[in-house]
């Protein structure tokens, strides 16, 4: 493991967001591990920390808006784009999908950089990345803080991730003995 690696797990260990027990994720997998990113934000120190190193791994990414899925992102997606000085905006739940509310726009041919907290599948991403393209702007790239598939999940556009980590995940009806002995939580995004 880098330097780096071992850096940003121990944020996640000292902030509580690395948490063990059994997890029902957002994907419908189970999973003795999950990063609940939104310990980490009750830390502004720890999550400019992180996303200075995420922006660097970017490089200079020409984007002129970041966009979020709320809410694992939003915190994330702002301090990126405070950092990258970009205007920011966040898509949110609307009848069971992602929109853009509250009046934000994208404009034609308009730079999208989507930061996310945590991938295992990629579906709110996807979702983002549609929404972008339907209202006419071009997503440029996805950045995330935590990709548990390791570099298996790919999207349309190149993806930085800050950390590629897998912990095992299971079907729901192929859970380990010693997994499905614990009661499972559904911990949220």
């Amino acid at each position: 493991m880098k330097d780096t690696d071992s850096k940003i797990l121990q944020i996640f260990k000292d902030t509580g967001a690395l948490m063990e027990g059994h997890f029902i994720l957002r994907s419908g997998l189970h999973s003795g591990h999950f990063f609940q990113c939104a310990r980490v934000c009750e830390h502004m120190d720890r999550v400019s920390e992180l996303v200075e190193m995420l922006v660097e791994k970017l490089g200079g990414i020409d984007c002129a808006t970041v966009l979020s899925p709320a809410m694992g992102g939003l915190v994330l997606g702002q301090e990126t784009a405070r950092q990258m000085k970009k205007r920011f905006i966040f898509a949110e739940k609307s009848e069971g999908k992602l929109a853009l509310r509250r009046n934000f726009k994208i404009g034609a041919g308009e730079k999208i950089l989507i930061v996310e907290d945590v991938v295992t599948r990629g579906g709110r991403v996807n979702e983002c990345i549609d929404i972008v393209k339907a209202c006419g702007g071009n997503p440029v790239a996805v950045a995330v803080l935590v990709d548990r598939s390791s570099g298996t999940t790919k999207f349309s556009v190149p993806c930085v991730s800050l950390l590629e980590f897998s912990f095992p995940t299971y079907e729901a009806d192929n859970i380990p003995p010693e997994l499905a002995a614990i009661p499972a939580t559904h911990p949220g995004s």
